[in-house]
């Protein structure tokens, strides 16, 4: 036994709905939940809604007032222990009188990593944690990605037909998925710390790569990511029309032209082609916590060559595109059954007239 009730567990799934609201708002920092509660009913909750503002301990801490003297705090990340933007929340609740604090997991980020508990528990309070720590990670997979592997979590965006094909040999595509899904995509943007492609898909397509989430959506810009090695791209200039920040990752050799206006960063050369795990730290040391890729087969072949792609996000529209039209991915060299990549499915959903699939690389 865990030692967590039924009335605990609920109270921390409201904490992490809470969290959730931060989904396109928060980044860099994590997604975090407070509720407050005395004898079972919720005095108090809050969410950290984005970077600079106050975490979500201290919004639940101001509505439940002088009702948080006594209370348990379930809040769904440890609570920091430093002072950064803001003053540390383990002082907050220690301040506030609270009597106990259940969170569902640890912080790894190195200024907290169990002091925010060490602080809580040598005031006096109660310290437990690990209620429903599997879905606490999943929420803020990016973070962690970023924390603990200096990299964002990557994830590919596909979409093709049953054939599994992604554009017509000629490069047509548009539109293989209907309008519903598309709107999709755009969530998925929108959580997105960087949506990252290639110069072949900016020079075929000269797309903007932007979250379209509807008039007033509250988000923080994704950062759109352009490899290209030589910046033979810089024509293409939708992907640079000042709605969001652009970075190009280009080769050690490629000299960036001045008036452009976008951000340019050189990586290493590896094989002739750009780093990628080099490219993917880069991003991890800007703050990017998790990283969609759009691009063709090409590039997006080499991420999973290399190692690097933590999930697929696949829509698949019931229509075929023939043998002639350009695959999911180029370039992966397998020869037998044995090589085969295999994936899990953790999650799908359907938009008619399509499908998403959500899946991740079979752990050995």
């Amino acid at each position: 036994m865990d030692g967590f009730d039924a009335r605990d567990r609920e109270l921390m799934a409201r904490a992490l709905q809470l969290a959730g609201r931060g989904l396109w708002t928060a980044r860099p920092n994590p997604m975090v939940g407070c509720v407050l509660a005395r004898d079972g009913e919720i005095v108090g909750e809050g969410w950290h809604p984005r970077t600079g503002e106050p975490h979500a301990e201290v919004f639940a801490l101001r509505e439940a007032g002088e009702r948080a003297r006594g209370a348990t705090a379930y809040v769904t990340l440890e609570p920091c222990a430093h002072h950064g933007r803001t003053p540390p929340c383990a002082d907050a609740l220690v301040a506030a009188g609270v009597a106990r604090v259940v969170a569902a997991m640890r912080d790894p980020f190195p200024r907290v990593d169990g002091a925010g508990f060490a602080r809580l528990r040598a005031a006096g309070i109660e310290v437990a944690s690990g209620l429903l720590e599997a879905e606490a990670r999943e929420l803020n997979r990016g973070f962690l990605s970023r924390v603990q592997r200096g990299r964002p979590w990557l994830r590919i965006k596909l979409a093709a037909s049953l054939d599994g094909r992604t554009a017509m040999a000629s490069g047509e595509s548009k539109w293989i998925t209907g309008e519903t899904a598309r709107a999709d995509v755009q969530r998925w943007r929108a959580r997105s710390g960087a949506i990252l492609t290639g110069a072949d898909t900016v020079l075929a397509d000269d797309p903007a790569l932007t979250a379209r989430v509807g008039e007033g959506a509250d988000l923080v810009p994704p950062l759109r990511v352009v490899l290209d090695r030589r910046l033979r791209s810089l024509a293409s200039v939708k992907v640079r029309d000042g709605s969001a920040p652009t970075l190009y990752l280009h080769g050690p050799d490629a000299v960036p032209p001045p008036g452009v206006e976008a951000e340019f960063a050189a990586v290493p050369l590896r094989d002739g082609h750009l780093d990628l795990e080099a490219a993917l730290r880069l991003l991890g040391a800007r703050g990017i916590n998790e990283a969609q890729v759009e691009a063709g087969p090409v590039l997006c072949g080499a991420l999973l060559r290399a190692g690097v792609v933590d999930e697929l996000l696949l829509y698949q529209a019931p229509l075929l595109l023939g043998d002639e039209a350009r695959p999911l991915f180029a370039g992966l060299g397998l020869g037998s059954m044995a090589q085969a990549l295999r994936f899990d499915v953790v999650d799908e959903a359907a938009f008619d007239p399509d499908r998403r699939l959500l899946l991740r690389p079979r752990q050995a």
